[in-house]
């Protein structure tokens, strides 16, 4: 039976097709995406006249297999430069207890992950 992570990101919108590519080159094989996320880090974003200045962000959402899951958060980490930019976003797994829906993704990852063990 294959397990999964769930790997969430919450990135700027300019940056959600530069993670998924990073994220399919490392073995994701789809994503969700939900668009006008908002948060607050430790500082607080600037505002003018009330409004706050700051890009828009959005929360992607990969269910992959757990083999993969720790690549795949790392490249996701660099190509949208988290480290090196803070406040640029966070990407973070989680583990999936069930998942149903996915056999064409099954015999896919199967493939895969038994080539990378």
């Amino acid at each position: 039976m294959m397990r999964f992570k769930l790997l969430i990101a919450l990135v700027a919108d300019t940056k959600t097709d530069q993670i998924m590519a990073a994220a399919r080159e490392a073995g994701a094989t789809g994503a969700t995406v939900v668009g006008d996320a908002r948060g607050e880090g430790l500082n607080p974003k600037k505002t003018f006249f009330g409004l706050a200045l700051e890009a828009q962000r959005d929360m992607v959402l990969f269910l992959v297999e757990e083999h993969l899951s720790r690549n795949i958060l790392e490249r996701i980490a660099a190509e949208a430069g988290f480290e090196e930019h803070p406040g640029s976003g966070v990407a973070f797994q989680i583990d999936v207890e069930d998942a149903v829906g996915l056999g064409g993704q099954i015999m896919c990852l199967m493939d895969e992950v038994e080539e990378k063990l």
